[in-house]
């Protein structure tokens, strides 16, 4: 392989991956993360790659977009994939996983790995030497200004917020019933609103009192994919109705109608003890996240095993700042970037960028051709929206079916399409990952 090391800056899922992939590769990893030492406004533990948002890592059905890229990992010895099967719980067809099991997981492989060094301090500026920073969406302000400096204009930030958790002794199940939309597997319980109940609290909702942290900007740009309730409230009265509060597909038992809303609550944890409001991500005081989500039929007396939090999250201007392998355009060549600080949005968006960087940097130490990867893939389809997307008005991506390359065909069954998608990505996979000899016909 190479003498030379690597430092990766940040223990999160890319940054735990980055590291993992490099040294099952034979290359020495220094692994930075500055927890405990310094803690971020979001994270409790000490842990590697410790999940805060929610514990639900998506669909993992592999004719979905995101079952696409959990295939994709797994065939490529993703180690944040493998842990989160080790750890994961019921939840339908999404993958959820038990939080602790699965950091405490990540963390012991990686400690235990000869070729891995975790140093427990903070960085404050680019290491020199190969590196990959994956410092994700609570890059700490010292390495931030450092990022920027490197990105310019193209360095970019928003606001993130995360889901408030209660106990499950602490639901009503006189009101919460427990069912899957559809009839799907019985993995959530359901808080069902009359309409009186729903307006009552849509109203303390949107006139509760926000959480404004000292950074905050004046007109903070949120992600689509992650919008605190009470700013999707505040859309419309009926925005929750029509969005993670929709009640189709879950009849109230008994009666067989639909309620006028529905909360979803999903479990939390393997002992099933802990639930997370479903959509319920929110930047309101604590005080106001107990008093209004009460309202809540069936959690009137909910005990909160933790309340929801906001921090501020910080992407580049990925099609305008780095180069189709994850580098800057103007920087060091062994310099990437990985995680959502490269643009992407999601737990398995982020742990695949971390896999892309560290075989893009296995390749250059090692003077190897760099891996192309297959645009039919959705690893591949996600760097080329990176590459590709328009600069102006750049957010970040998940991955979704809009941003594969588009059937020669039009298909309007959806689930048709997605076979097909799901069928091409896998067969442009395997032609990846052959030898040469095999695909070359020798």
């Amino acid at each position: 392989m190479t003498d030379k090391a690597v430092s990766v800056v940040g223990g999160g899922l890319a940054g735990s991956e980055a590291a993992w992939q490099l040294a099952e590769r034979g290359i020495s990893v220094t692994l930075f993360e500055m927890r405990p030492l310094s803690m971020t406004p979001a994270h409790s533990t000490d842990r590697l790659a410790e999940v805060v948002c929610s514990n639900s890592f998506g669909a993992d059905s592999q004719t979905s977009p995101a079952g696409i890229l959990k295939r994709e990992l797994r065939r490529m010895g993703s180690l944040i994939l493998r842990c989160a099967d080790e750890a994961s719980l019921p939840a339908g067809k999404a993958l959820a996983v038990d939080r602790d099991i699965f950091s405490r997981l990540v963390t012991e492989r990686l400690e235990s790995h000869p070729l891995v060094t975790i140093r427990r301090e903070e960085c404050t500026s680019i290491p020199s030497g190969p590196a990959i920073i994956a410092t994700g969406p609570l890059t700490s302000p010292s390495l931030a200004e450092k990022l920027a400096e490197v990105a310019g204009e193209g360095y970019l930030s928003f606001f993130d917020a995360v889901a408030p958790v209660v106990t499950l002794e602490s639901i009503d199940k006189r009101k919460a019933f427990r069912s899957g939309r559809w009839g799907q597997e019985a993995d959530y319980y359901n808080c069902p609103f009359s309409r009186e109940e729903y307006e009552a609290f849509w109203h303390a909702l949107t006139t509760a009192e926000r959480a404004v942290p000292h950074d905050f900007e004046d007109s903070p740009s949120w992600f689509e994919g992650c919008l605190p309730v009470e700013v999707m409230a505040s859309r419309g009265i009926d925005t929750l109705r029509f969005g993670p509060l929709r009640p189709v597909g879950l009849p109230l038992p008994g009666t067989g109608k639909e309620a006028w809303a529905v909360v979803q609550l999903r479990q939390d944890n393997r002992e099933g003890t802990l639930y997370n409001l479903v959509g319920f991500q929110t930047s309101l005081r604590w005080g106001e996240q107990e008093r209004v989500f009460r309202m809540i039929p069936g959690l009137e007396e909910a005990e909160f095993a933790r309340f929801g939090v906001m921090h501020r999250n910080i992407y580049v201007n990925a099609p305008a700042v780095l180069d189709s392998r994850l580098r800057f355009r103007s920087g060091r060549e062994d310099l990437f970037l990985a995680g959502q600080i490269t643009g992407v949005e999601g737990y398995m968006e982020s742990t695949a960028m971390g896999l892309a960087a560290a075989l893009n940097m296995a390749a250059l130490l090692e003077k190897a051709p760099f891996p192309e990867w297959p645009r039919l893939t959705a690893l591949g389809s996600l760097l080329h929206y990176l590459s590709d997307a328009h600069e102006k008005g750049f957010h970040p991506m998940n991955i979704n079916l809009g941003i594969f390359p588009p059937l020669k065909e039009k298909i309007r069954n959806k689930a048709l399409r997605c076979e097909m998608v799901s069928e091409r990505a896998r067969l442009a996979l395997e032609e990846f990952l052959a030898p040469p000899e095999a695909s070359s016909g020798g």
